[in-house]
């Protein structure tokens, strides 16, 4: 897999589902976890991946997520209400709604997809420059519509 400057990416999403949030399901409260989730059900609460691991979220059509996400590999096609910093990649399908800033390495959106948020490029630091994680933003303000106009 190449990352957003063509170079190889060490972590592979990862391709299986180990933890699954059913549809009938809501949850309150915090989530840790690490392999793969996918949650069909409603959430409150954050969604952390454990460090060091290759975690893959996925978020259906009907998932709700209300709460800030922090996943390596995330694909969404349902609803989150906060923030979402994706280490690696990010995958909004054509049903996707985000009202929050998303932080991002790679970003492919279908048409369709909504954020109502800021748009933030994460970067690599330079070799031997430190560790600290630079950002640039994308959107200057808030509200932007990925989906163009839509009748609500």
């Amino acid at each position: 897999m190449l990352d957003a400057l063509g170079r190889k990416s060490n972590e592979k999403p990862c391709n299986t589902i180990d933890t699954l949030v059913g549809a009938k399901a809501e949850l309150k409260g915090d989530i840790a976890f690490s392999g793969g989730l996918r949650i069909d059900g409603k959430v409150k609460g954050n969604i952390t991946a454990k460090a060091g691991g290759n975690s893959t979220l996925i978020l259906s059509e009907h998932a709700e997520v209300v709460g800030d996400v922090n996943v390596p590999h995330m694909i969404v096609n349902g609803r989150i209400k906060g923030n979402v910093h994706c280490l690696e990649r990010i995958e909004l399908q054509a049903k996707a709604e985000v009202s929050g800033d998303v932080h991002y390495k790679v970003i492919e959106m279908a048409l369709g997809a909504a954020i109502n948020g800021n748009l933030v490029h994460e970067t690599a630091p330079a070799a031997g420059k430190g560790a600290v994680t630079q950002f640039t933003p994308l959107a200057a303000s808030g509200g932007g519509d990925a989906g163009g106009d839509r009748d609500k």
